[in-house]
């Protein structure tokens, strides 16, 4: 899988998913399930479904770039 860059960091919705979120962190897909699954993702994953949904803001922290602010 290729990495994100930081232009694509910068775009991402809200929320993304598992193999987004991987791919990120440099991590391949199979790593990222299992991580997931035993709760040891570096962020906080949400189960939605069978589904995972990672929280765009929490991946740029961990990532130490600072999250989009939007006007209130």
């Amino acid at each position: 899988m290729r990495p994100l860059s930081l232009m694509e960091l910068h775009q991402l919705p809200a929320t993304i998913d598992l193999l987004t979120a991987a791919r990120a962190l440099g991590l391949g897909r199979t790593k990222a399930y299992e991580l997931a699954k035993r709760g040891e993702f570096p962020c906080r994953v949400i189960r939605v479904g069978a589904a995972y949904i990672v929280p765009t803001a929490e991946l740029l922290r961990l990532l130490g770039m600072d999250p989009p602010t939007w006007p209130q």
